[in-house]
């Protein structure tokens, strides 16, 4: 009997042996001892936008350590994607992460099948056909903008019951690169979340038409500061607007309210909050996913649609970073909690509604009412409302 269970011993070490070799052939990634991450940026580490991206891959290489080995590759343009992006999969990086926009991530894809391809979304992707290996991901970054909104317009209620500024000069200034939906909805998020504190509050608006220029941002800044706005904001990618409002001067200071990376140590007498996209929830859930053979959005946690993903404070994809206690409004954090708390419910309905109507800059005619709401990011990561509103967004020229 002793024989018989010693050789159905090594039958079955042998029938694993051979079990794990086909297994090796077939999906080669799913037992590589070493998982190779490609991480692709638009800029360097030194702009707020890829310095908040590069969090994610910290994030990686603190979790997994040795059972990874990660490749970087810095300032790539996105008409200049293609060749570190085909050395990257050529060179055996089995997930690569992008937080640029160009359409050559998803169009290459195909030709490298056992590489998974994980690009911030740059367009809606509801509906259109996709390669199977690529995946779009972004936080709900309009839900950060409005609880920024709700900080900027505590401190503006603040100036006005001070006697600092009169209701009348209630003016909050955004810089932005280009009117864009993302842009667009984003601004627009914050101001709502201004005029929910204060409701007469206007903004006006300054693109740069660029998404990283440090002069042609300064510039915007000042430009709107000298046309009497009271705090700042922006979706551009540089510390610019920061520094303009740092050094305003005269009769009032100028208040900044930051994106992506906290600016309370640029600008510490004039900073008051940032909001962020938390990258590291779907980066960390895409990886555990490749490692364990399986599909990225059998494991992400979020709101998937398809081959897209996307959340905000519910899942941690968002997040409020630095209110400068020393700036900000006496009871802005509970303001700003009651507002997170109802994201968190799930509840966002309060956001893109009210006695509004918006135009489309690109089409005039048009137009968008919203007295019964706008659901943002519905059926797509990528933010869709793109309407300037009437009456209390002008946009500078």
């Amino acid at each position: 009997m002793k024989r018989v269970y010693m050789v159905t011993a090594l039958t079955c070490v042998v029938l694993l042996g051979i079990f794990a070799a086909v297994l090796r052939i077939l999906n080669p990634s799913s037992v590589k001892d070493v998982l190779k991450v490609g991480f692709i940026y638009d800029n360097d580490e030194s702009t707020p936008y890829t310095y908040n991206f590069s969090l994610a891959k910290d994030a990686v290489e603190k979790k997994y350590g040795e059972k990874v080995q990660i490749v970087t590759c810095s300032n790539v343009l996105d008409d200049e994607m293609e060749e570190p992006l085909r050395e990257l999969a050529d060179g055996g990086c089995d997930i690569i992460f992008f937080n640029g926009y160009s359409e050559l991530v998803m169009k290459l894809a195909p030709e490298y099948p056992q590489t998974q391809f994980c690009q911030t979304s740059y367009m809606d992707m509801s509906g259109k056909e996709v390669p199977a290996n690529y995946h779009t991901f972004k936080g709900e970054a309009y839900q950060g903008r409005y609880v920024s909104g709700i900080a900027a317009g505590m401190k503006i209620k603040q100036m006005i019951d001070e006697g600092i500024i009169s209701e009348d000069e209630a003016i909050v200034g955004f810089v932005a690169a280009f009117p864009t939906s993302e842009v667009i909805s984003g601004y627009t998020a914050f101001l709502l979340g201004v005029r929910s504190i204060v409701p007469q509050t206007v903004m006006d608006v300054c693109y740069t038409y660029t998404w990283s220029s440090y002069a042609l941002e300064k510039s915007a800044a000042k430009n709107l500061i000298k046309d009497g706005c009271v705090v700042i904001s922006q979706h551009t990618d540089t510390i610019g607007p920061a520094i303009s409002c740092e050094e305003s001067s005269g009769q009032k200071k100028v208040y900044f309210v930051g994106y992506n990376q906290t600016m309370s140590e640029i600008a510490p007498t004039a900073s008051l909050i940032t909001s962020r996209i938390c990258w590291e929830p779907y980066v960390l859930s895409a990886v555990e996913a490749v490692m364990a053979g399986r599909n990225i959005e059998d494991v992400v946690t979020g709101n998937i649609h398809g081959t897209d993903a996307s959340a905000g404070f519910d899942k941690g994809w968002v997040e409020m970073t630095d209110l400068n206690q020393q700036v900000a409004a006496p009871g802005t954090q509970a303001a700003m909690d009651r507002a997170i708390d109802r994201f968190k419910r799930g509840d966002d309905s309060f956001v893109f509604k009210g006695s509004y109507t918006g135009v489309n800059p690109d089409d005039p005619s048009d137009t968008y009412d919203l007295k019964n709401g706008y659901n943002e990011n519905e059926k797509t990561s990528y933010p869709l409302f793109h309407y300037v509103l009437d009456d209390v967004i002008t946009i500078e020229q």
